[in-house]
């Protein structure tokens, strides 16, 4: 299936930790979080992508046209020798990303809209890319093409805001948890399945928000399903939540990488 990740927004709640790059270029280690979102979906060989770009889209063209020299090493020849020559090899040989522009100002459910010609009629994988997840891409896929609706939303629990602690009856402190999971209802966690019949629901209008209208008229008509995920899921909104996903990857823990 094709992958369609919507990487146009502004950003505006993580500008303390970058001012200068669009949010899906900000850094997990050494690559952006784009990459790690696309990572997700090859290991379970989803590698055809449609990444939708519009603030600061340039920064993540460039970041793809430069992908080589940015991953291997290279020798540049001069005079008669001109030329580049490439050392090594890397896992993302296979890939095949398409970078749309769809507007700097446009809302996500225009930025879908916009790429219809490139996911054409076949049913396609979604999300945003800015959150990572250990999510099974298969058993969603599989969990979508079982009930034929429409649309599939990825429902998690939210990351808790605040430390939890576990005491004894005496009270010491026998279990601290620091972001530990919500135990309330669940909220999108993006990776959608969808069916081509989703731009029905949409309109090429660039005020026009995903999460709302479409959505809503797709839980009218009975077409939005949700799978349950209760592991591993994690936005990248916040300067907090930057730090939390670098310690995780410099620790070798990452649950979003196999």
């Amino acid at each position: 299936m094709k992958v369609v990740i919507l990487a146009g927004g502004y950003g505006t709640r993580i500008r303390d930790v970058s001012d200068d790059l669009p949010k899906p270029m900000i850094p997990i280690g050494p690559y952006p979080i784009l990459w790690h979102i696309m990572k997700t979906y090859a290991h379970f060989g989803h590698k055809d992508f449609i990444v939708c770009v519009g603030y600061k889209g340039h920064l993540i063209k460039d970041f793809f046209l430069n992908y080589e020299a940015y991953t291997r090493d290279f020798t540049v020849g001069f005079g008669r020798k001109a030329g580049i020559t490439y050392h090594g090899e890397h896992d993302e040989a296979d890939w095949s990303v398409t970078l749309a522009d769809t507007g700097i100002r446009s809302m996500t459910g225009a930025r879908i809209s916009r790429v219809r010609k490139y996911v054409q009629n076949e049913d396609f994988l979604l999300t945003y890319g800015d959150g990572v997840s250990d999510v099974d891409i298969t058993r969603l896929i599989a969990f979508h093409k079982s009930h034929g609706r429409v649309l599939t939303v990825t429902g998690v629990r939210p990351p808790g805001r605040f430390g939890e602690m576990v005491g004894t009856a005496e009270g010491r402190v026998a279990e601290f948890n620091e972001k530990p999971q919500a135990t309330g209802g669940r909220i999108s966690g993006g990776f959608f399945v969808a069916s081509p019949r989703l731009f029905e629901y949409l309109e090429n209008r660039e005020d026009l928000i995903f999460e709302r209208e479409p959505m809503r008229r797709l839980v009218i008509d009975g077409q939005l399903m949700m799978y349950e995920h209760d592991g591993f899921w994690q936005p990248m909104d916040t300067s907090r939540e930057f730090q939390l996903l670098n310690a995780l990857y410099e620790s070798g823990a990452a649950p979003w990488l196999r």
